[in-house]
């Protein structure tokens, strides 16, 4: 048995929280190591959705352990409403089953402020953020002038810290025409919210090392994908982290031996949110069509995603430069009813053919697909469990993907529903 690291290997929106979900009946801890409340996980269990943004997919499931890891940059306010919003639903959430690194960095309000004043301005790049201040977050932690959960928890060094943290942001604010932030507001602000934050506050890393010595099995969760990379993904457009499965060691606290299997979520076709290439975009009744039986609409913004057809030479990019083991292909029930499919294998760049997508913002935006023509099927995969239960031609669609993408297919999901899963390898290996 194995630790396992879960991974988007697309532009987000793969459908890992329900992956996690799965996982999770095989796990005992559950870590969240990067990103912040951009994140959107969407849990269908027994026909009532619950959307989790902070919270680790697996502290719906009673027993198992949260981690909230440093490596995330956490909204202390935004996380207490989402914990209020799941207790409503009658998942319980605390100490005992929940914990936030102590050097995880703070979201505050005047990160969403810039993070809002940058995508409203007339000149420069807009990224199409979620404008919760994720980017502006993460500056500050590489600036070593953020404020950490850890600080919290030491009223008389906050202010202090806040001030040094403002300097800096009056005067961006300052450029921008905007009002200058009172230091002594905020703080107040902090000091109220933090007896609420502190039980959850812990050295994450001394509680990880400990399960590990246990034997307990540890699943890394990861949010949006491998092409949003700030690395390795398709730049500017972007998010301010590191989305491969490397960053589950940083980001948790553990060695890179930590991970033993990593599984790359990967949808049956395309989509992305925000600005940025997208070589298989479908502008066309095609695009729609994959949008609307899909539902694809962003779990935190509620903005249409942008869909195209399966971008093979992209995924298998991603699997190469992320190190994954296996895939999880998910929302394979919106392809039902198609004629016939079309998956991209690679791409003409003014007459040079490519087997990959150049990192040059300009040849990305030139590149142009060719298509490998797959047949489709007429019956329904809807809820199938097992291969036998898949028509022929779903299963050679799934084959011919393994093959272009050149890793094995771990696991196949037929709907939303939690236990709508076809298991071809177990990744912790049960």
């Amino acid at each position: 048995m194995t630790d396992v690291a879960v991974i988007g290997v697309q532009w987000g929106d793969e459908g890992k929280g329900k992956i996690v979900d799965w996982l999770s009946a095989r796990a005992d801890v559950v870590v969240r190591f990067q990103g912040g409340h951009n994140a959107g996980h969407t849990l269908v269990i027994d026909g009532k959705v619950l959307k989790l943004s902070l919270l680790p997919s697996g502290v719906v499931r009673p027993g198992r352990l949260g981690v909230i890891g440093s490596g995330v940059v956490v909204d202390p306010f935004a996380l207490l409403a989402e914990i209020a919003r799941v207790e409503e639903e009658g998942v319980r959430i605390g100490p005992d089953n929940l914990v936030v690194a102590e050097n995880a960095s703070l979201i505050l309000p005047v990160h969403a402020e810039l993070d809002a004043m940058r995508e409203g301005a007339t000149t420069g790049v807009r990224i199409g953020t979620t404008k919760r201040g994720i980017g502006p977050a993460y500056e500050d932690r590489a600036g070593r002038r953020a404020i950490r959960a850890v600080d919290l928890l030491h009223a008389d060094s906050l202010a202090a810290k806040v001030e040094n943290l403002i300097v800096h942001h009056n005067a961006l604010r300052r450029g921008h025409g905007a009002a200058e932030v009172d230091a002594a507001a905020l703080t107040a602000k902090l000091k109220e919210v933090a007896p609420k934050i502190a039980p959850f506050v812990k050295p994450v890393w001394r509680i990880l090392d400990a399960a590990r010595k246990a034997g307990k099995r540890i699943l890394f969760e990861g949010a949006q994908g491998v092409l949003l990379d700030v690395d390795h993904g398709t730049y500017p457009y972007v998010t301010s982290s590191n989305t491969v499965a490397g960053q589950a060691a940083t980001g948790s606290g553990l060695g890179p031996r930590a991970v033993g299997y990593v599984l790359g979520i990967v949808k049956a076709y395309t989509t992305r949110v925000g600005e940025g290439p997208f070589p298989t975009e479908l502008n066309d009744a095609i695009g729609d069509r994959i949008g609307e039986r899909g539902r694809e609409f962003g779990t935190v913004t509620g903005r249409k995603r942008r869909c195209g057809w399966f971008d093979a030479a992209l995924v298998r990019q991603s699997l190469k430069i992320a190190g994954v083991d296996g895939v999880a292909l998910t929302k394979l029930d919106v392809l039902d009813g198609f004629d016939e499919l079309k998956v991209c294998v690679g791409y003409d760049v003014g007459g040079a053919r490519y087997d990959y997508l150049p990192a040059g913002l300009d040849a990305q935006r030139a590149v142009r697909p060719v298509y490998e023509t797959i047949e489709g099927w007429k019956g329904s995969t809807v809820g199938a469990r097992s291969w036998a239960e898949l028509p022929a031609e779903a299963v050679k669609y799934v084959r011919r993907i393994e093959e272009l993408i050149e890793r094995p297919v771990a696991l196949v999901s037929t709907s939303p529903e939690r236990d709508d899963v076809i298991l071809m390898k177990d990744p912790f290996g049960v």
